[in-house]
């Protein structure tokens, strides 16, 4: 490492002593200007970077910048942008639906066509390298004093034992005092159910009984579906106060006799984001989506999350009319592609669940912005089997676990799970610094106090690296960026120290809807930000960020790194992998990192598995992959050896059964 500056360094050097020669002629303007040229020269150094890293943005063609509401890495190395409609009613209105490609090696992009907005969705990683994306937003929140035409449920009745009914969106209904109501959604009723109970009289003397069935009850149970629907005429006039029968217009006979709706209250107040049941598998070879069984619940801000058999859990969300799923959960089978009913239990949306020893699912008590603050807030072990739920205690600042990041400890066999920052319910200002790791392999887990943030931050990142730390980037102190409060700061935690470092400033400020995740070279990229204002003072509306930032971490300086040479390995649980490149004196260790699936701070895909490594041929080193699906689901993992330096080699592909 160079101590001196070179002749180009010493060139630069003088030109910045003639700026800030100029500072104190030219006052405030000339002192901002020379301290940035002095940061700009000093993040540049190869003694900086070696210590703290650096930022490079983007350079992202204009056709390509999209509103990055989700993150996933792809088995390709390729990233996967959605962002549907990008909290743009716009284009939800337009029917402007987006998804692009990044190729993070080339820095090439590419559309991809976008059959729903799946904006606000959840995802989670398949067996076999596809990525599910289910649910996302069927209509647009509107604000009281913006609502134009009274709306609310409508239960849909089929009275019909014979045949269930669908009714297409646009559907009338027709109440008792004239007033119309259109139906947002295409609704599905199910034929209703019909039970006969009793037996049979017995015929009277010489045969003349009163026949067959006699002696039966037939009860029929009419079914339900509800549907949104709003007022056919705008304004007050659509306004119902009471409960009614809605007559379904266009019907007539036994069919107007067996079908209806039934509503209460249909008014003008606040409506709430409305969530899609579609579902959707992305194919990262034939880079397309592809449309698979939808759920039987519509969600806006679900999680997903893979159990330890590989099928995947949807939880929470935001229902198709605009209220909190009450637990209604269910679960994806990637071998039929299709749903069943889960365990039902009440979340948050955007609870953060992470696949544990035993097959039990840890709720680290981060969400991300929909439910009471009274419920659904303790962190604790849910066994999806039998239902039950063991709280874990010791958290500090629970009121403020909302917006707040949590990760999976590495090596994921100490079963360590951090949470970070986070913020009030709701648009509230609090924030907090607050960590804290729950320790899940002892008898009674509990949480414990980790070291503090720098700064309360909500919105924070949280990135899983391949030596063993956690690297941790932007976020606001205030709710969506208020007040001015981004924070240009990173800095890693080693777990081993229990101890932040800090790491090289971002440039750009990222707050609500940004993601990060770990790319296959070691480098961390960091996408979106959804400010609520561009000013500290909040008089001018902000902008969705799209730019790309890529942090080189300083590991990625050093002189030497392991090399790592093979294409995609195939590799059983408790198999031994021989992975060439690399003498195994030079390897101190090695990890199989699950790639990210990623959205408002919510990223429960990633984990990092330490291998056990042994001798190899020449050249070469031995790993062996834990037997245990709950701490290796199957799927596609970058496999990383990392040296006595700490210094990781390049990801090889490894597709674990």
């Amino acid at each position: 490492m160079r101590i001196l500056p070179n002749a180009k360094e010493r060139r630069v050097l003088l030109g910045i002593g003639a700026v800030l020669a100029l500072v104190a002629a030219n006052g405030p303007a000339a002192t901002e200007f020379a301290e940035r040229a002095w940061h700009d020269y000093s993040v540049n150094q190869e003694a900086y970077k070696a210590r703290y890293g650096h930022w490079d943005v983007v350079d992202v063609p204009d056709r390509f910048r999209i509103n990055a509401i989700h993150a996933a890495l792809l088995r390709t190395g390729k990233v996967l942008l959605i962002a549907g409609s990008g909290n743009d009613e716009k284009n939800f209105r337009a029917g402007t639906f987006q998804s692009v490609l990044w190729d993070p090696v080339r820095n090439t992009f590419q559309q991809v066509p976008t059959p729903k907005d799946m904006f606000c969705s959840g995802h989670a990683q398949l067996p076999d390298g596809r990525l599910l994306v289910a649910g996302g937003t069927a209509r647009y929140e509107k604000l009281t004093g913006d609502v134009r035409r009274a709306g609310g449920a409508m239960l849909v009745k089929n009275e019909n034992p014979d045949a269930p009914r669908t009714f297409p969106a646009g559907t009338v209904f027709v109440g008792s005092t004239g007033k119309r109501y259109r139906s947002q959604l295409p609704v599905l009723v199910p034929r209703a159910t019909k039970t006969v109970t009793g037996k049979d009289k017995p015929k009277g003397k010489g045969g003349k009984g009163k026949g067959k069935g006699a002696g039966k009850k037939v009860t029929v149970t009419a079914a339900q579906a509800r549907v949104y629907v709003e007022a056919v005429a705008g304004g007050e006039g659509g306004i119902t106060h009471t409960a009614d029968q809605y007559r379904i217009q266009g019907l007539t006979g036994k069919d107007a006799q067996d079908l209806y709706g039934l509503a209460a209250k249909l008014g003008l107040d606040k409506k709430d984001f409305q969530g899609l049941r579609d579902a959707y598998e992305f194919d990262p070879i034939a880079e397309r989506y592809v449309r698979v069984d939808p759920m039987d619940e519509a969600r806006w801000y679900p999680t997903l999350v893979t159990l330890r058999d590989g099928r995947v859990l949807a939880v929470s969300g935001l229902d198709d009319m605009g209220e909190i799923i009450p637990g209604k959960n269910e679960i994806y089978d990637p071998r039929t592609r299709t749903w069943s009913a889960g365990p039902d239990r009440y979340f948050p949306t955007y609870p953060a669940l992470f696949l544990t020893a035993g097959g039990r699912l840890f709720y680290s008590g981060s969400n991300a912005g929909y439910g009471p603050a009274d419920r659904g807030r303790t962190p604790g072990l849910w066994n999806v089997d039998t239902n039950s739920f063991e709280p874990v205690p010791g958290l500090a600042d629970r009121d403020m676990t909302e917006t707040s990041a949590s990760v999976l400890l590495p090596p994921a066999q100490q079963h360590k799970v951090m949470i970070l920052g986070g913020g009030g319910v709701g648009e509230s200002h609090r924030s907090s610094k607050r960590t804290a790791i729950a320790d899940l392999g002892d008898a009674a887990p509990r949480y414990a106090p980790g070291p503090d943030l720098p700064r309360p931050t909500r919105y924070l990142n949280a990135v899983l690296t391949p030596d063993d730390r956690v690297f941790t980037t932007g976020g606001s102190g205030d709710y969506r960026g208020k007040r001015g409060s981004d924070i240009l700061r990173a800095q890693f935690y080693d777990p081993a120290e229990r101890a932040f470092r800090t790491a090289a400033e971002p440039t750009v400020g990222r707050d609500y809807h940004a993601e990060a995740l770990l790319l296959p070279d070691g480098r961390i990229a960091v996408f979106g930000s959804n400010p609520l204002f561009a000013d500290a003072a909040g008089t001018r509306m902000g902008a969705f960020e799209k730019r790309i930032e890529v942090y080189t971490p300083p590991y990625l300086y050093r002189d030497h790194r392991p090399a790592l040479r093979t294409g995609p390995l195939d590799a059983e649980r408790g198999a031994t992998l021989t992975l060439p490149g690399t003498d195994r004196r030079e390897v101190a260790r090695a990890r199989l990192m699950r790639p990210s699936a990623v959205t408002h701070a919510t990223d429960v895909e990633q984990r990092s598995i330490a291998l056990t490594v042994s001798g190899g041929p020449a050249g070469a080193v031995n790993v062996t992959v834990p037997g245990d699906p709950s701490l290796v689901p199957a799927g596609w993992y970058m496999v990383f050896l990392v040296d006595r330096a700490g210094t990781p080699s390049r990801a090889a592909w490894v597709h674990v059964h």
